[in-house]
This record gives structure tokens, C-alpha cells and sequence, in this order.
């Protein structure tokens, strides 16, 4: 096999692969990429860690057609450094990778192209197109409330539910909950004898590097596809694929209380800034001790934000519209934070009941054909 590359092209390709690259694996295969050079020019990379996937196609002259395996994170920290526009490939059959950039050279060991785990033949006749920047403000709207190694494995990670008419996204984990939905018209891509109706739950770490891999360009489109354990991306040259997490979504509605006695408005960005001066004593670490809560009275048409700890105390006071009685409730700061700025607008709307039972977040003026409802537990104080 003999390829030519070109060098930053490669560099800038390569980023999105290695997040499919194990690093934890006694199997060398799926340390690597699979390179895979065709008699029609083409070249592809793979990745995959078992549970997820990249592949992508490159722009490269194609000199003898083949396939081997590359360790990923050598062969990157390698095209780094050397110094030149082009990248020369060439494995013998020996499987001795010769990796050429101007007068330098470097030479490892590669692995036969048999090795590589297979692949999942995932169906392509489910599935819809969305645009990228949205699908990416939804998932930034209920990522901060999924779980991380909850035990009940449903959590770790994102609920969704799609048909011809909505999409909602859904995270919840032991303490909080988030809930985006948009009332839109997505392209159906599913076979005709297949009903527009699909709900999935993708993992925690999948989330994570989609985020990475959306753009927030209005016209770049993502094409998803799903079966009943994968779920496939595919944006511009690059396709994402992972398994998804199986089992039966909690019902979610049930938990989230409608009719609180209090209710709560004020201003969006002067609360984020009244707890984000609170993070300043919460988060802090004092001799191993845990990070305090932030205490909040509603007092009239004033809300009292308040902390303190080891490390000091913080005190702010925030002019609100208030209904019903007043009350002192507590919670974990950040996660209130992430909540709040998770929330639409300019103003947002409390409702909360007493002191132990949980707080709606949500935007006192919703965005057009959009819902979103942010819900977080009390911690319970020591006085």
C-alpha cells in the first residue's frame, strides 16, 4: 500500500477519529485506525472503540491500493511534527508502515486490516435530517442533567423522542432534570413502511462528542439513522456511529409537579450573576471538607441569595415578582447554575412548593414553538 496525504489536511482530520480511539484496551486493533486505500483514489479511516465509531473519507493520491491498522495516537503525534506539505504512506508486506514527509522519515510496526473489530451493519431505513446548530442548542439545554455512572443505566444519558411533528430531548439523573421540546417539520428518511415514530436513549459519552462534532452553521444538516441498538450521524464527510443505551425511559412527566404555591420571576442574567459570585464560597475545598449549598429566601418582592462556608460567605439580594408565601430553600449551586443558564430568555419563572419538595425552572417568555422545563432538587440545610 502507498498513499500521499496532504499534511494539514490530515492533522485537522484526524481529532474527531481519535475520539473513537480506545485508550484502555488490552486488544492493539482498536488503538489504531484502519486505512483503508481504494483503486478509485479514495481512502478511509476508521475508528472504533466497540461501543462507538467514526469513519471518515479523505482526499488522497492513491499510489498501491491496501489496508492495515495504524496506531492512532503514534501515527498523529508523528504527521505533527514532521515538517512538509505532503504525507507518504507506504506498508510492505511485511506490515513495516515507512510514514515520509520531506527528508524525514519514520518507520512502525502496523497491524493486517483482519483485525479491526467489525463493524455494525446498521439498516439505514430509519431515520431523519436535522438541521446541525439546532440539534446542538437542544442537547446544550438538557446535557448538564445526565447522568455519570448512575446505577440505573437508563440515565446516563439523553432520552429522545422524535416524529413528523416534535422533537424532545429529556436528561435526568438522582438530582435534576431537563427537558427540551420543538415543535418542527424534519425530512423523513425512513422506508415507507416504516412509522415516523422513534425513541431512543444515546449514551452520556456520546453526547459529549457530538457536541464537539455539531456546527453551529444555520445550513450544515446532520442525517441521523437508528435501529434498535445503534444510532448513525452523518455530517458533511464524517459518519458518527454508536450504540444506544437499552431499556425503558422513566416517565419523566410524572415527576415533574404542575401546581407549586409559589412563583417567581426575575431576571435571567442577574441571578446567574448572583450565584456564579455564590461559586465563589461553594466551590470551594477547605480541608477536604464538601462544597456548601446556596440558600435561597423569597421574602416579599426580594430574593436573598446566601452562602458560607470554610472559605467565607456571600450574601446578594435580587428584586423579583413574587407569589405566595414567602420561603428558605436550599440547593447545590451548580447544578442550580446549569439549570438557569440552560434556561431561554431574558427573564426567568421559579414555582417551588416548601423546602423539600422540588424547584421548575422555565422561561417566562418561551421561545416560538418551543417548551423547555428545567427541574432541580433541594438539599436539605443544617439549620
Amino acid at each position: 500500500m502507498k498513499i500521499i496525504f496532504d499534511r494539514k489536511m490530515l492533522c485537522n482530520a484526524f481529532p474527531p477519529l481519535m475520539s473513537a480511539v480506545s485508550t484502555r484496551s488490552t486488544m492493539s486493533a482498536i488503538e489504531g485506525v484502519l486505512i483503508e486505500a481504494k483503486d478509485d483514489g479514495s481512502c478511509v479511516l476508521t475508528t472504533y472503540d466497540t461501543e462507538k465509531g467514526m469513519r471518515m473519507t479523505v482526499e488522497a493520491k492513491v499510489y498501491s491500493a491496501g489496508s492495515c491498522i495504524i496506531n492512532a495516537q503514534k501515527f498523529l503525534q508523528i504527521i505533527r511534527v514532521m515538517d512538509g506539505d505532503e504525507i507518504e504512506l507506504s506498508v510492505d508486506d511485511k506490515l513495516s508502515a515507512k510514514i515520509s514527509c520531506g527528508k524525514s522519515t519514520h518507520r512502525m510496526s502496523a497491524l493486517p486490516a483482519k483485525d479491526f473489530p467489525s463493524l455494525p451493519d446498521i439498516v439505514r431505513d430509519r431515520g431523519f435530517v436535522i438541521s446541525q446548530s439546532m440539534l446542538r442548542k437542544m442537547l446544550s439545554k438538557t446535557n448538564h442533567a445526565m447522568g455519570n455512572d448512575d446505577t440505573r443505566q437508563i440515565l446516563n444519558g439523553t432520552y429522545v423522542h422524535v416524529n413528523a411533528e416534535q422533537l424532545t430531548l429529556v436528561s435526568c439523573d438522582s438530582f435534576k432534570l431537563a427537558k427540551c421540546g420543538k415543535n418542527i417539520q424534519l425530512e423523513n428518511k425512513s422506508a415507507p413502511d416504516r412509522e415516523f415514530n422513534y425513541k431512543f436513549i444515546i449514551p452520556v459519552k456520546t453526547i459529549n462528542e457530538l457536541m464537539k462534532l455539531l456546527s453551529d452553521g444555520e445550513d450544515d444538516m446532520a442525517t441521523v439513522f437508528c435501529t434498535r441498538k445503534y444510532i448513525i450521524f452523518i455530517l458533511d464527510g464524517l459518519t458518527f456511529f454508536s450504540r444506544l443505551i437499552d431499556g425503558e425511559y422513566i416517565d419523566y412527566d410524572r415527576i415533574i409537579i404542575k401546581d407549586h404555591k409559589i412563583c417567581a420571576k426575575m431576571d435571567r442574567g442577574t441571578l446567574i450573576s448572583a450565584l456564579e459570585r455564590a461559586a465563589l464560597v461553594t466551590e470551594e475545598r477547605i480541608a477536604g471538607s464538601v462544597r456548601s449549598h446556596v440558600k435561597l429566601e423569597f421574602a416579599g418582592d426580594m430574593l436573598k441569595i446566601s452562602s458560607s462556608s470554610a472559605a467565607g460567605s456571600t450574601y446578594d439580594e435580587l428584586m423579583i415578582e413574587h407569589e405566595g408565601p414567602d420561603l428558605i430553600i436550599a440547593f447545590n449551586n451548580r447544578y442550580l447554575m446549569d439549570s438557569v443558564r440552560a434556561c431561554s430568555g431574558e427573564n426567568v419563572k421559579l414555582s417551588l412548593s416548601s423546602p423539600l419538595t422540588s424547584i421548575n425552572i422555565e422561561p417566562c417568555e418561551p421561545e416560538q414553538d418551543s417548551n423547555e422545563i428545567f427541574m432541580l432538587l433541594p438539599v436539605r440545610m443544617k439549620e
